[in-house]
């Protein structure tokens, strides 16, 4: 594999600027009290196992790389271990795997 050939650098035709912006929106979104409402009962959205709030990160059901958008409507909660497999697929994708 080259350098630059990995999941980290996946962009269909999306630029990188709204990329950039749109990580900035979920940062603001992740210190907002509706994440942590979010959060608060534990559960990843994808295998729905149990975990501490603070273990659960941020996911983009439609992910940036494919035109996703940092919205209420577009964020879950997941564990690491689902949030690393699904990468940048869509949640049909995921079940897949």
């Amino acid at each position: 594999m080259r350098k630059n050939e990995g999941w980290d650098d996946l962009s269909f035709g999306v630029d990188e600027a709204f990329i950039r912006a749109e990580r900035n929106k979920a940062r603001d979104l992740r210190r907002s009290r509706w994440w942590q409402q979010k959060t608060a009962p534990g559960l990843c959205h994808y295998c729905q196992q149990k975990f501490v709030p603070g273990e659960l990160t941020m996911d983009h059901v439609v992910p940036l790389a494919l035109g996703g958008r940092s919205v209420k409507n577009n964020l879950v909660p997941c564990c690491k271990e689902c949030n690393t497999a699904k990468r940048a697929s869509l949640p049909p994708e995921l079940e897949a795997l």
